[in-house]
């Protein structure tokens, strides 16, 4: 009899420990996935920021370069093509993912044909308008890349979280997933061309 209840109460010990460990473990998954959905509001920001910003320069664009046209066009096409493209964060797959970023790469190769044409155009260069547009998509790019960067390492953390034993186990139980990264666009590793 005696045994009997020391096993019992090893039992519901080692059951209390297994189950303050799960609760533990679910809890900082979940803060952790959280924090995913959290950065990934983050970057979408940023780019809203950046779309908000291109329909005021491409119009202070317009009224010096009249005869670019397409290349304004391209801008506005890109950045309504970006903008209606949205991804959950409860829904990121890596397809959807490189879809997102692909339809954003679509915006900044817009933005590049863009200044390329305000080179021919001293005048707008030197308009403080423009001036001030400039500084802040320049600005909205780096908080794009911060923000991008910041996302990853979230993404990381969490990814290696629900990956160590034992919390595969509860990750696979529970629905947590791993979550894609952003990575270097096709094409980034070569260095731009400048020429004068």
């Amino acid at each position: 009899m005696k045994k009997t209840w020391i096993i019992l109460i090893v039992i519901a010990v080692i059951g209390i420990g297994a189950y303050s460990t799960c609760k533990s473990a679910y809890n900082d998954m979940v803060t952790q996935d959280e924090a995913v959905s959290t950065a990934w509001s983050n970057v979408e920001n940023q780019y809203q920021r950046r779309a908000d910003l291109i329909p005021n320069l491409v119009n202070t664009v317009k009224g010096y370069a009249q005869h670019e046209k397409s290349t304004l066009e391209s801008v506005m096409s890109a950045r309504a093509k970006a903008t209606q493209m949205t991804v959950s964060a409860d829904d990121l797959t890596p397809e959807k993912l490189q879809a997102y970023q692909k339809a954003q790469g679509e915006i900044g190769a817009a933005l590049g044909r863009l200044l390329a044409i305000t080179e021919n155009y001293p005048e707008l260069k030197a308009n403080e308008n423009f001036q001030t547009l400039m500084a802040q998509l320049e600005g909205t790019e780096n908080r794009i890349s911060v923000e991008r960067r910041n996302f990853n390492e979230v993404a990381r953390n969490y990814n290696t979280s629900i990956r160590q034993f034992p919390r595969t186990l509860l990750a696979g139980m529970f629905g947590f997933e791993k979550r894609p990264y952003f990575e270097a666009q096709e094409g980034a590793e070569k260095a731009p061309e400048v020429q004068f």
